[in-house]
């Protein structure tokens, strides 16, 4: 066989290898593309037949989020809730004046700004904030049913709270946690976000995570209402102190003892937008490379997964119109059609036209060279830099 043929075999051949992947994940993936999960179509019992709406604190972990925290926190002081909520900012050693700007609500006696202590070793900054935040709920608020840990960028919508404590409530959960609608005005939004939270949905299929008898457990950490009780029987935040992922972390251990639930949402959303590529880039690389336990062999298979998947089709499509090669053609074909009608529901969530689905390829080349750059990062001792703090690898441990 010439070199010209063994090369077209092996272009066709991973072309193929790459239609069945997506065969698999459309199939066997827990149907994660679908975008099923949502808590507007979940079925809200009667607040009439409910009882008395229970008590809830939400708490803010808020490090230099002037920008942002004030429309945060309005927005949770505009529920349409009818039991005791108070909100809990607790300003992480802010410069910018953030816990001014989260007293300028003006609300005084629902909204509760503390400034955090010092950072003890062995905490990332936001658990050690959420740590406070929980300690002074637990000790004010005897009657305390729930915490809603969210974060300082969120738009809550005013039926959120309502929606996620009569869904805790009528379906027994521990955990109630929604994949916010993320910023997505610009032309990198447009192309990295939606496929981040399809990459998201592929990593824990949300009905898995949502199903008692299977182990996948995840969460969101921009919105995630915790049953107070659960939270002190896994010990509160102090396991999982030194977490970098740690919405995932809590998940799993409260789903060891429970039942969890994560979802898509379209009225609640994060008003944090990432003008340019570096921001999202510093995001994703944060975290990449512990989202694979700091495993060299995890982040090769990873990367050679992610170029078969999605670069190979386009790759094969060109070289197959550019020599005529059909065989090449027509499994990258197929395999980037396959992806781009996967990626439909998450791009009408965001009101995308479908076409988009085509750019899928390079929203994972570029999310494969995040990972990457994560893993050097780490290997540099830079790894979860994040506004002043770097958390290095001889600190903190992988998700496991």
């Amino acid at each position: 066989m010439t070199d010209h043929g063994m090369l077209s075999l092996a272009i066709a051949g991973s072309a193929l290898l790459s239609l069945c992947g997506w065969v698999y994940l459309l199939v066997e993936r827990g149907g994660f593309w679908k975008g099923e999960q949502r808590l507007e179509t979940l079925q809200i019992p009667d607040p009439a037949v409910s009882g008395d709406p229970p008590e809830v604190v939400a708490i803010i972990p808020a490090r230099d989020e002037a920008a942002t925290i004030e429309r945060a926190v309005s927005s949770l002081l505009r529920q349409d809730y009818a039991g005791r909520f108070t909100v809990v900012v607790v300003d992480d050693h802010s410069v910018d004046g953030t816990a001014e700007a989260a007293r300028q609500t003006g609300d005084c006696g629902r909204v509760i700004v503390l400034s955090a202590m010092a950072l003890p070793p062995g905490w990332t900054g936001k658990l050690w904030a959420v740590e406070q935040g929980v300690a002074w709920a637990t000790r004010e608020r005897p009657d305390l049913r729930y915490l809603l840990i969210t974060d300082a960028d969120i738009d809550h919508h005013p039926q959120s709270l309502g929606r996620l404590v009569a869904v805790a409530g009528a379906h027994r959960l521990d955990l109630v946690s929604l994949m916010v609608r993320l910023h997505c005005g610009n032309a990198w939004e447009r192309v990295l976000i939606p496929a981040f939270v399809f990459f998201f949905q592929k990593l824990y299929p949300f009905g898995w995570v949502n199903d008692r008898a299977r182990r996948t457990a995840a969460a969101a950490g921009g919105c995630m209402l915790v049953r107070a009780s659960a939270l002190a029987a896994a010990g509160g935040i102090a396991p999982i102190r030194d977490r970098l992922i740690d919405d995932c972390a809590l998940a799993e251990r409260l789903k060891g003892n429970g039942a969890i639930w994560l979802g898509l949402t379209s009225g609640t959303r994060s008003v944090r937008a990432y003008r340019r590529l570096g921001e999202i880039w510093a995001m994703v690389a944060r975290t990449a490379y512990t989202q694979l336990g700091h495993s060299f062999a995890a982040l090769t298979g990873t990367v050679v997964g992610m170029i078969v998947l999605y670069v190979v089709p386009p790759m094969a499509v060109a070289y197959g119109l550019l020599v005529a090669d059909v065989p090449a053609l027509a499994a990258g074909a197929a395999a980037w059609a396959t992806m781009t009608w996967m990626l439909r529901p998450t791009l009408t969530l965001y009101g995308l036209p479908a076409w988009r689905g085509m750019l899928l390829p390079v929203a994972a080349a570029l999310f494969t060279m995040m990972t990457v750059d994560s893993a050097r990062r780490h290997w540099l001792g830079r790894g979860g830099a994040w506004k002043g703090r770097t958390y290095g690898a001889y600190k903190m441990r992988a998700r496991g």
